[in-house]
């Protein structure tokens, strides 16, 4: 009987771990199985990309509602580009006969198209002739290209944008012809606003491996260092790469769909996001799974217990980022608001990979060099049964009983250097630059704009447009033509009769500006222009593609102030919800937007005295306090879930202490891998990524090692039980401080 007995026990254990072995095999498969679905999607993204500034205004915006009417003026709604020929002396009549014969023959260049029959440029373009028009001082002559607008939502059956397919051969064709010309000192620019959409899809061409490249690497030095693991770090990497996969699937289906925008920005934060946060989400269960196996062992039950206690903080970091970006679906500006359910996608991705995928692989079978099961891929440092954690005595146990013997001097330190660099945020420059600005690169667009303004009215070949009543086309003309910035204005010609068009009772006037039209300056002068037209006709209208970013500069800066109240409010209901307390989550917030206004502060003197860089987008601080706030509270997420948990048992006091040293490391590790993986922004020759991949990795830097590290830490010790309220753990009485938090107190 004893026998029988023995062996149906065997048989039932053995029952079990069959069963055990079952959910990790099926999630495993599961996961190869998605990854060989949605793996080719990942290189898919940019053709599903729109990068045209006038598709991210909304209808109600005054240039779209010049853009509308205007159509009713051109069969074809027109998007400009232009050649500028310059030379170093007057152009030869020859040198100007060539270069019409050239312009006259643009439409007839070929443009290829993988896999289907060659286009040609003409079928991208407004139909009618390409003049030439020399300058007056005689060293250049300028050919406008106008493209028809609807092609730049467009793609050709390969995948690519017609516009910036027509520009890469009419660059190629003008190198040909650059060298044919007879003379020296000739240059043929291809550039306007069309020719900037076209370089800035070949600044993001490539940007998922690029960026893949760079913050795989740096994470993948990182990991080294934190879990001194040949095998661990290639685990958490492979569960990075499955969320990015599945991410790249679930947003080419929403984008290809048209529920979301994506542009290239957005497509670069995407990929650094997911890796970025997967990365995290892994580090805090590897932690956790590590310490637990120190008092399991079986690798099974300190997997299912790790995994229970990783759940909440993880889930209630996730949902706070997912929550915080969404409240960019509030935006009116395209891009950010199709950045929202982009980022949300990201997030969801990483936590459902981190939580399912990693536990699977990390419970494989193998023997240790210890005789252990399970714990093969800590080696060599592997964590056996009984063996104590580096929270006792190392550096965070060491920073914890520096908060409890001074909680005032460090938090009253750390506060006033946050303030310092605080006091500078209001230097941060924001009000826009031009679009040339925005590339870090010598691109052919730029060099060409910066020829145009040599020889002509810097806002040649971008005009700004006016429609007004047919009735006040004299008062209107006379307004513009005394307006500042100003350079020349016409009316839209009716062939037929010679005169000004008419539709519907309207005129449309062609406005040349001085100033280069994608520049702040430019900008100004046509927001000085509605101005001085509101005061003649309620009914002008200015629009063009300079009234377009100026429409973007202004609806930008309204989100921003729409949005960050939202976030906040959001960010202070989950916190509220995880931690059951109205103090804890207020003391949060204010502690992560002190760091945020310091990290504004800090980049301000960077950007202004060290990079010495143009200026800065309106939406660059809005990005940056989406990222901080939504990612940086996550830290203190990690740290009050783990002092929560050990205030129950301890106390709060000795339960912050404890928890800071217990988190520190896991949480440093996460905070310098983001950081990292934003840094790689920086590679890209964008100066918007730039400034976003300085704001976000020195944000976290300054949350993980400040904020999360001293500031929150001395603030819950200094305020003590109350910290809860109003639960009730902030009116029980606290527990007498065990041995060990004594020691690390003292």
């Amino acid at each position: 009987m004893a026998s029988r007995a023995s062996t149906d026990t065997a048989t039932g254990r053995s029952g079990r771990r069959r069963r055990r072995w079952l959910l990790p095999a099926v999630l495993l498969l599961a996961w190869l199985v998605l990854s060989g679905i949605a793996g080719p999607y990942s290189g898919k993204l940019s053709e599903v990309q729109s990068n045209d500034n006038s598709q991210f205004l909304p209808s109600d915006a005054e240039s779209q509602r010049v853009a509308e009417l205007s159509a009713g003026f051109s069969d074809t709604q027109a998007f400009p580009g232009y050649l500028l020929l310059e030379s170093d002396t007057p152009l030869t009549q020859q040198q100007l006969t060539d270069f019409g014969a050239f312009a006259a023959a643009v439409p007839d260049i070929a443009v290829p198209v993988a896999g289907a029959p060659a286009r040609q440029v003409s079928d991208f373009l407004v139909p009618g002739p390409i003049p030439v028009v020399p300058s007056e001082d005689g060293e250049a002559a300028l050919a406008l290209v106008s493209f028809d607008s609807s092609e730049l939502s467009a793609t050709l059956s390969d995948g690519s944008s017609p516009i910036v397919a027509a520009i890469d051969q009419i660059r190629d064709a003008a190198k040909d012809l650059d060298g044919s010309l007879s003379g020296s000192g000739l240059t043929i620019y291809t550039a306007g606003p069309a020719a900037t959409i076209a370089d800035l899809v070949s600044a993001f061409g490539g940007i998922d491996g690029t960026l893949l490249l760079v913050a795989g690497i740096a994470v993948l030095l990182i990991l080294l260092v934190v879990y001194r693991s040949p095998v661990l770090p290639f685990f958490v990497l492979l569960t990075a790469g499955f969320a990015l996969t599945t991410a790249s699937l679930l947003v080419y289906l929403l984008a290809d769909a048209g529920i979301v925008t994506l542009d290239g920005q957005g497509q670069g934060i995407l990929s650094i996001l997911v890796v970025g946060a997967a990365t995290d989400y892994s580090l805090l269960l590897v932690a956790r799974y590590r310490e637990e196996l120190r008092g399991h062992d079986d690798r099974y039950d300190a997997m299912r217990r790790a995994w229970r206690q990783t759940l909440e903080p993880v889930a209630a970091s996730a949902a706070t980022v997912i929550l915080g970006v969404l409240c960019l679906l509030l935006a009116d500006i395209g891009p950010t608001r199709g950045l929202g359910p982009v980022a949300a996608v990201g997030i969801a991705s990483a936590f459902v990979a981190a939580l399912t995928f990693l536990p699977a692989i990390l419970v494989l079978p193998g023997r240790s060099t210890g005789g252990e099961h399970g714990r093969w891929m800590f080696w060599p440092g592997v964590p056996h049964v009984g063996s104590q954690g580096a929270e006792a005595t190392g550096i965070w146990a060491k920073v914890a009983g520096l908060v409890g013997r001074r909680p005032v001097a460090v938090g009253v330190v750390s506060v006033l250097a946050l303030l310092v660099l605080a006091a500078f945020a209001p230097t941060l420059p924001s009000s826009g630059v031009s679009q040339s600005d925005t590339f870090r690169d010598r691109v052919q667009s730029v060099v060409g704009g910066e020829a145009l303004a040599r020889h002509f009215p810097a806002g040649s070949g971008s005009p700004t447009l006016v429609v007004a009543p047919q009735d006040e086309l004299s008062a209107v003309t006379s307004a513009i033509q005394g307006a500042d910035g100003v350079a020349a204005v016409t009316p839209t010609v009716d062939q037929a009769t010679g005169g000004p068009k008419v539709v519907d009772g309207l005129v449309q006037l062609q406005v040349t500006l001085t100033d280069p039209a994608d520049s702040p300056t430019a900008e100004d002068a046509v927001a000085a222009l509605r101005s001085d037209l509101d005061g003649v006709s309620d009914q002008a209208l200015v629009g063009g593609t300079t009234a377009q970013a100026l429409d973007a500069r202004d609806y930008a800066t309204a989100d921003r102030d729409r949005i960050i109240p939202a976030i906040l409010l959001v960010v202070f209901v989950v916190l509220a919800l995880l931690l059951r307390s109205l103090v804890a989550p207020l003391l949060l917030i204010l502690a992560n937007v002190l760091s945020f206004a310091a990290t504004l502060g800090a980049a301000a003197l960077v950007f202004n005295h060290v990079l010495d860089l143009p200026g800065g987008d309106p939406t660059v601080p809005l990005y940056a306090f989406v990222f901080l706030v939504a990612l940086g509270i996550d830290y203190s997420i990690f740290l009050m879930t783990r002092v929560r948990e050990e205030s129950l048992l301890r106390g709060t006091r000795p339960g912050v202490l404890h928890g800071l040293a217990v988190t520190g490391g896991v949480i440093t590790s996460a905070g310098i891998v983001l950081a990292a993986t934003f840094a790689a922004l920086g590679v890209l020759p964008i100066l918007f990524l730039l400034q976003i991949a300085f704001l976000v990795a020195f944000g976290v830097l300054l949350d993980t090692f400040v904020v999360r590290s001293l500031v929150v830490p001395a603030l819950v010790y200094l305020t003590g039980k109350k910290v809860w309220w109003p639960h009730p753990m902030s009116r029980r009485e606290e527990p007498a401080p065990a041995a060990d938090d004594l020691l690390l107190a003292h």
